[in-house]
């Protein structure tokens, strides 16, 4: 499938979608379940591609990218595929008064045609965890990778069309404008992961159809450490939640609030805590580089609104940015 397509090619291919869930074919638990063990059969052909997609586009290693993408995703299946039959079984409610005599239960049903728009951070793991829920649902499903991550949006093509007919799961490649495009159709349920700007966008375009839809962004997540606290347990837990991915996590810790009467010592395990798990980052081989230059342009910006207690070195070259450490940051500073 090329990267590009036109409206009318994107219009037409949608609606071979649509024409076959409402012929009920995914409302069946045997097809359902299937459908995920396709998926999991097409992952483990291209795990090797997978790995190698992770370590073009994101540097990580064949450890990080199984424990934080891999694994997950496998781990969701198996779950999945466990549950399934109870997850689907209708559900015996109490009967209203006014129809008292008969009985009450809540079916499940899908929505049908489901678009799941995945982020860069976690291409694997954030771009199959929501298709797998979808399928298990009984819906049709429209995948739109991040282009930011080029190798691992080629492999979920290739993962996609080894496990599911057109009319059942697509993948569909392409910048902010193929996006664009997507959110012009209308689907019957949206998920999205990313940012809280194009959240909003991805918002306004399911309004316009009334269309459900989640959003998973990304917070704030600022962390207490108290004078009481286990200091060196605290640094070691820290240090592993804000670095793993080079940062890239949504809910990494952002900032530390600690008392005053621990703050050196805890700046000096954070810092013995960092190299250990890390090294200094832009020397470590291993050590996942940042997705893009315009995203290390916008953290080496940082750099000058505090105190760099430790690190702050940055390698263009290879995209990384050391683990780092900055105090005397003022509030209403971006960082």
């Amino acid at each position: 499938m090329e990267t590009t397509m036109t409206e009318t090619v994107l219009s037409e291919r949608l609606q071979i979608q649509r024409h076959f869930f409402r012929t009920g074919a995914t409302r069946s638990l045997a097809f359902r379940l299937s459908m995920l063990t396709f998926l999991r059969q097409a992952i483990e052909t291209h795990e090797a591609a997978i790995y190698e997609a992770l370590k073009q586009d994101l540097n990580k290693g064949q450890h990080d990218a199984f424990t934080t993408e891999i694994g997950f995703v496998y781990g969701e299946i198996q779950r999945m595929e466990r549950q399934l039959r109870r997850l689907a079984r209708p559900k015996r409610v109490a009967t209203p008064l006014l129809h008292i005599g008969s009985k009450s239960e809540i079916q499940y049903e899908p929505y049908g045609n489901v678009l799941v728009i995945a982020p860069w951070n976690y291409p694997f793991q954030l771009a199959l965890a929501p298709v797998i829920g979808a399928i298990a649902a009984g819906n049709t499903v429209v995948l739109k990778p991040s282009e930011l991550t080029p190798n691992v949006s080629r492999v979920l093509r290739e993962v996609f069309e080894t496990a599911f007919h057109e009319r059942f799961g697509i993948v569909i490649e392409g910048d902010a404008e193929v996006s664009s495009a997507l959110l012009n159709e209308r689907f019957d349920y949206i998920f999205f992961t990313g940012s809280t700007r194009v959240g909003k966008i991805v918002h306004q375009a399911a309004a316009k159809h009334l269309t459900p839809v989640t959003l998973e962004l990304g917070g704030k997540s600022p962390t207490i450490v108290h004078k009481d606290a286990d200091l060196r347990l605290a640094a070691k837990r820290i240090a592993w939640g804000k670095w793993l991915n080079a940062g890239q996590t949504c809910i990494a810790p952002d900032y530390v609030l600690i008392h005053e009467d621990v703050k050196e010592r805890f700046l000096q395990l954070i810092e013995e805590e960092a190299f250990k798990q890390y090294g200094n980052g832009v020397g470590v081989s291993s050590y996942v580089k940042i997705v893009s230059d315009d995203h290390l342009n916008r953290l080496s910006n940082y750099l000058t609104q505090g105190t760099i207690e430790f690190g702050g070195q940055v390698d263009p070259e290879t995209r990384k940015m050391a683990p780092t450490v900055m105090t005397g940051v003022v509030t209403d500073a971006p960082l």
